[in-house]
């Protein structure tokens, strides 16, 4: 084979479910040594064709060829076979098995009798972690690590596994902007090493800086193949939603109302400390830094999920007791959490159960009045354009921003005071972003106090009114959005400047 054939072939593979196409007669080529896009909103198809290179689906037409020869893997084990490695968006570590256990799972070196070689076990996985720029210990049980380290493990294990083909399904989705650097170096690497790389990303500044080429599907069909250097980001927006998208900026209220929420001296030992902020009716306040930083676990302990050591919150004057999320929903604080399908949804229940909860309708002796949460549904369905069948149909049939829509609307139902939402838009295309960030905009512009916490520093930059920043558990700088860029808030998260004490209040 020489460097100008493909080293993938698709021709007109198609798969369908019941009556949906999920792919159409879709045909491209891969380069050996090159970093291949693959783009679309949730639904193009991304994820299926993935599943069938992986060997978890099988096409029902087409063909597809790798290295030259027929390529139809029965399951995963041929495709790895075959020299395929495939990052699932979806997690795949096992929590109780260690690090070094995980990253070679399947291939767990050992010595001449059969037994596991602890050893260069944690040896390889050592180099391995380091070669991504990682200081985790390989000993330590995978599952007590935070998601965005779990991702890493995820690629590590890919690594590992010294395949042809990389297969990435949102890589970076759950990193912060210098691991996602770091990734992105080492994909660079793996190119630079003669290796091939096909990644999904909706972050389309990603795409641009690290890829070759760029496949477009939209529903179902592939819609281009195309140089990045022949085309601008607006013109790969277009392609993929079909029609124009417009952005609106981060609402600034020309009278900022009181103070909804007060943290003040919040501390969880060993997590983070001297946690004091607020935030107004009407306002949105962004929480930037690394993955680890602390924000999740701010806003774990503000809404009640995970315990407090020492501080206060109060809504609206009044001292929320702490631990208890029962007792934050009464005063009026809804979140929604990194993981939404682990940590807020029922996946296999019907998206009409999943808005019943936590704000159900009763009538006179406790029955669930399913007329009037089947109206109120329905109204929700509608006024988040959110698509579904039906509200019948399971949650785990949505697409990721549709998913991320019913978590929203279950807590719209309880007309909150406060909004904390972490990571609303992780691994969700570019046009359920785009809603997601005008109901967030809107829901400001309606008196709510919201935070939003992202690793995306865009998205902090166009939402916030202002910007917290933090960094080993502490908040290291407030600021105004106008006087925030990306350069300023990343290395603030990384340490790399240290401003001058801010008034975290406001």
């Amino acid at each position: 084979m020489t460097g100008t054939e493909p080293i993938l072939s698709l021709s007109r593979v198609s798969k369908r479910f019941a009556r949906v196409h999920a792919l159409e007669a879709v045909s491209f080529d891969v380069l050996p040594g090159e970093i291949h896009a693959l783009v679309g909103e949730n639904g193009a198809g991304k994820s299926t064709l993935i599943k069938i290179l992986g060997g978890n689906l099988g096409a029902d037409e087409g063909t597809i060829t790798l290295k030259g020869r027929d390529f139809a893997p029965r399951d995963p084990s041929q495709a790895r076979a075959a020299g395929i490695a495939v990052i699932y968006q979806e997690l795949t570590v096992i929590p109780y098995l260690s690090v070094a256990e995980n990253i070679f799972l399947g291939a767990l070196p050992a010595n001449a009798i059969g037994i596991v070689d602890r050893q260069r076990l944690h040896r390889d996985a050592r180099e391995l972690l380091d070669h991504l720029g990682m200081d985790i210990d390989p000993a330590k049980p995978a599952g007590e690590l935070a998601i965005g380290l779990q991702q890493m493990i995820e690629i590590a294990k890919s690594l590992a596994a010294r395949a042809d083909l990389l297969i990435m399904d949102e890589p970076t989705s759950s990193l912060s902007h210098r691991e996602g650097e770091r990734l992105w170096e080492v994909v660079a690497e793996l190119r630079n090493s003669g290796k091939t790389v096909i990644f999904v990303s909706h972050k389309l500044d990603e795409v641009f800086a690290i890829a070759n080429r760029v496949t477009v599907l939209r529903d179902g069909r592939k819609i281009a193949t195309q140089l990045l250097a022949d085309i601008t980001p607006d013109q790969l927006v277009t392609m993929m939603v079909g029609h124009e998208l417009h952005y609106e900026k981060a609402v600034h209220a020309a009278a900022p109302g009181p103070d909804i929420l007060a943290v003040e001296g919040l501390e969880r030992r060993g997590r983070f400390s001297g946690i004091s902020f607020s935030v107004r009716a009407g306002e949105i306040v962004g929480f930037a830094g690394l993955v680890g930083a602390g924000r999740t676990e701010v806003m774990r302990a503000i809404f009640g999920a995970d315990p407090a050591d020492a501080g206060r919150v109060t809504v609206e004057g009044k001292e929320l007791a702490l631990g208890n999320p029962r007792r934050a929903i009464r005063a009026g604080i809804a979140y929604l959490p990194e993981n939404r399908k682990e940590q807020a949804l029922f996946l296999r229940m019907s998206l009409l159960e999943n808005l019943a909860l936590p704000a159900s309708q009763t009538l006179s002796l406790g029955i669930l009045d399913q007329a009037a949460e089947s109206r109120r549904a329905a109204d929700f369905v509608k006024r988040l354009r959110i698509v579904a069948a039906s509200i019948g149909e399971e949650v785990i049939q949505l697409s990721g921003g549709n998913q991320q829509k019913v978590v929203l609307a279950r807590w719209l139902a309880m007309q909150p005071k406060v909004l904390i939402a972490d990571e609303p838009t992780r691994g969700i295309d570019v046009g359920a972003k785009a809603e997601i960030h005008d109901l967030l905009r809107s829901l400001a512009r309606q008196g709510m106090a919201i935070i939003v916490v992202s690793s995306e520093l865009p998205e902090i930059l166009s939402l916030s009114n202002r910007i917290l920043v933090m960094r080993g558990g502490r908040i290291v700088a407030n600021l105004a959005t106008e006087q925030a860029s990306e350069e300023i808030v990343g290395g603030l998260a990384v340490g790399l400047s240290s401003p001058e004490p801010a008034n975290v209040g406001h």
